[in-house]
């Protein structure tokens, strides 16, 4: 698939990883209808940066995406804007320690309406448009944790092992007109409150012995849409070889 002219709608996209994913995607043509929840301030920014850079255009978006009716809403807005989205990128994540002992219910609906509920119902709306537009690629940005939990984390990496099979039902039920494929990063981009001796420790299971960038996993989305036209169903691993140990 061309990026050139191409409408990419990608969720949390106005921070971190989600916002070097848009502007890979602008640098190489696209348009984008960008989702944020908090971030307004960013996303406008964004939007600015990408007309000023590329040129191209940038629509946003607002939603909680724990509100089912909010992901609804989403998805008609989405679609309704250019008529058609030829790339639906599920990159919006919560993420934080769930020591056991601790989790409360709470926690755990908010992890996973936000990691698993949203991309699943989001793709189920545009999917079942892009199939029967006869074309269209979804890409999820899961985790490689989803396949090999951390212990202080694992209502998180179940709600990332859900999106593995999310991933794979979408991609058996929308082909041959939809891709559907997720991309699994490692230690790329570390939370702001993670200590240098968790650093230290990951980075040291990590056979590269290096954090990877927000780029690494851009530059996998971008592939998938250019590239990836005989893929789907894939789990690409990101991880600096951290699942090979």
């Amino acid at each position: 698939m061309k990026l050139e002219g191409s409408v990419i709608f990608i969720t949390g996209a106005a921070k971190r990883v989600g916002r070097v994913i848009a502007l890979t995607l602008a640098a190489r043509g696209a348009d984008l209808i960008i989702h944020y929840h908090h971030s307004r301030t960013e996303a406008l920014e964004l939007k600015k940066e990408i007309k000023i850079k590329y040129g191209r255009r940038v629509d946003l978006l607002q939603a909680d995406l724990a509100s089912l009716p909010a992901i609804r809403r989403l998805a008609q807005s989405a679609w309704k804007i250019r008529g058609k989205i030829d790339v639906l990128i599920n990159n919006a994540s919560t993420f934080y320690p769930t020591p056991l002992g601790t989790v409360t219910e709470k926690q755990w609906a908010d992890l996973f309406d936000v990691n698993a509920r949203a991309p699943f119902f989001l793709s189920e709306s545009i999917g079942l448009k892009m199939k029967k537009r006869g074309k269209g690629k979804i890409i999820n940005i899961a985790d490689w944790a989803a396949l090999r939990p951390y212990t202080t984390y694992i209502p998180y990496c179940a709600s990332k092992a859900a999106l593995i099979a999310i991933t794979h039902g979408m991609a058996k039920t929308l082909a041959p007109q939809v891709n559907v494929n997720a991309i699994l990063p490692g230690p790329v981009m570390w939370p702001e409150d993670l200590g240098s001796k968790i650093k230290k420790s990951v980075l040291k299971k990590t056979p590269l012995r290096r954090a990877g960038r927000a780029e690494d996993v851009a530059n996998t989305v971008r592939f998938l849409i250019e590239e990836g036209d005989f893929m789907t169903g894939s789990l690409i691993h990101v991880d600096g070889g951290r699942s090979i140990l």
